[in-house]
């Protein structure tokens, strides 16, 4: 009997060790994940240097949609919230293309922000009211340089047929979209 009730306490404790362990993955980063897996789906290293593109491409543009969510939210300008939800609709509308296109092409995207981003999101909600305004709009400056540089980037450069037609289709908008965040940017300081 006590060998069965030894038994029992080992298994337990075996399952409870097991589930703690699982339970740690699940906050392993989502963009990290994904490139793991792109990695040892393609072989060829001009594929896989796509498949990391589109992986930060994504992790971007969730980006994008999230803070822009914030900004709705904790915003106080009015040209802040147009922005933001501009930003919501926009990469909410080419995140779902890009998914599309990774499915298609058998590319694992991440499900979420990396958790680098979603530390700076809880940085972020930490703000209101002008406070938030400026931060954000400084944000959206910084974001949408290294994002255009990065789509430009892909448009030239890129391997993949379709990733890099994709790319140069988003550069117009990416260009866009800056000229407004700087804007933005200026007018919201300028009412300090």
């Amino acid at each position: 009997m006590k060998k069965i009730a030894l038994n029992f306490a080992l298994c337990a404790s075996l399952f409870t060790i097991a589930s703690c362990g699982e339970s740690n993955n699940e906050t392993t980063d989502s963009k990290e994940m994904a490139k793991d897996a792109n990695e040892e789906k393609f072989d060829d290293t001009k594929v896989e240097d796509d498949t990391k593109w589109a992986v930060s491409a994504a992790d971007a543009g969730m980006w994008e949609v999230e803070v822009g969510k914030l900004a709705l939210k904790n915003g106080s300008a009015g040209e802040v919230k147009q922005f933001a939800q501009m930003m919501v609709d926009d990469h909410t509308a080419a995140n779902k293309e890009l998914m599309d296109m990774g499915a298609k092409k058998n590319i694992t995207l991440p499900a979420s922000i990396s958790n680098d981003k979603q530390d700076r999101l809880t940085e972020m909600a930490k703000k209101t009211g002008h406070d938030f305004d400026v931060a954000y709009m400084d944000q959206m400056v910084d974001d949408h340089q290294k994002v255009l540089n990065m789509f430009k980037d892909e448009a030239d450069n890129g391997k993949d047929a379709d990733v890099k037609a994709w790319a140069a289709s988003k550069v117009a908008t990416l260009e866009s979209h800056l000229q407004m965040a700087e804007n933005g940017k200026k007018s919201v300081k300028d009412k300090k």
